[in-house]
């Protein structure tokens, strides 16, 4: 039996700054996303019936049509006309609702995976206008790569890759709603994370201006919601963390590193505390004809 395996790499968000709201209900943004080495997997292989059977080794996520992957799934099939199904086995390795887009990750896979194994060979701008159908990330996720998006983040600029370091992820014992952040989202109180200027570092490959400048407008906003966020964040200031940020609406922080024996000590320090602790390495997987 034909498998086909894809990888589902988590999104760190290294600078973010919300416009304003829309009327269709979504928030413009400004950010710069990396994809990090920690990652769900998936893997899919034919049925001839027409249906979707999806088996996953996470009891929190959903089984219906809430999950992401079911919705690409379903999207790809009806797009394409497609009469032959899929066993999907999900692995799932990035947190759920910790602001890493997990589930775009695995919605992107899935539409790349289903892609190949049905054989429509669709290239990745025409599974992204499907992708655009289920999440704003997905877009995002298709690529893998690092980015600087607009609009409702699905406006995509390729950058460069990150400068060499580590990226060090602290979730707490909770998750966070992100309707949650945005419903006590104060737009006039928020600060204004400068993302340009860590655009413009990535593009010069100048590792101080991106610490200096990574940031996130919702960090206040979910801070008071889980107050431990704050104890995250000075520990990792403590231990000597080059910069220090939320990634998407949270929980995660991340502490930014030149060094691996720095960061190490920062998840000795975090160890008794925190719940989930990952540390990464960006990755580039730029997939799209013209890199």
């Amino acid at each position: 039996m034909v498998e086909v395996k894809e990888t589902a790499w988590g999104k760190i968000n290294i600078a973010l700054n919300i416009q304003g709201s829309r009327m269709d209900g979504y928030h413009d943004v400004q950010t710069v996303m990396t994809s990090v080495d920690l990652a769900d997997h998936l893997s899919f292989s034919l049925r001839e019936d027409g249906k979707i059977q999806l088996e996953m080794d996470n009891s929190f996520l959903p089984r219906d049509g809430r999950n992401y992957i079911l919705q690409a799934a379903t999207l790809l099939q009806e797009t394409y006309g497609i009469v032959q199904g899929a066993n999907i086995s999900l692995y799932k390795k990035i947190p759920v609702s910790a602001g890493m887009g997990g589930g775009s990750s695995d919605a992107a896979a899935t539409l790349r995976g289903l892609n190949r194994l049905w054989q429509i060979n669709a290239p990745l701008e025409e599974l992204a206008r499907i992708g655009a159908d289920i999440g704003s990330d997905v877009v995002y996720c298709l690529y893998s790569s690092t980015a600087y998006a607009e609009g409702i983040g699905n406006e995509l600029t390729f950058l460069p890759k990150m400068p060499h370091c580590y990226l060090l992820l602290a979730k707490p014992a909770v998750s966070i709603s992100t309707p949650k952040v945005f419903q006590a989202l104060s737009l006039e109180s928020l600060p204004i994370c400068e993302v340009q200027k860590v655009r413009e570092g990535i593009e010069m490959g100048d590792y101080a201006e991106i610490c200096h400048y990574a940031g996130n407008d919702l960090e206040p906003v979910t801070t008071q919601l889980c107050p431990e966020l704050l104890r995250i964040r000075k520990t990792l200031e403590k231990v000597g963390a080059d910069a220090v940020f939320m990634s998407g609406t949270g929980p995660t922080m991340v502490g930014l590193f030149k060094k691996e024996q720095k960061a190490q000590r920062a998840m000795n320090a975090l160890r008794g505390f925190c719940k989930e602790i990952y540390l990464t390495r960006p990755v580039h997987q730029r997939r799209n004809e013209d890199e």
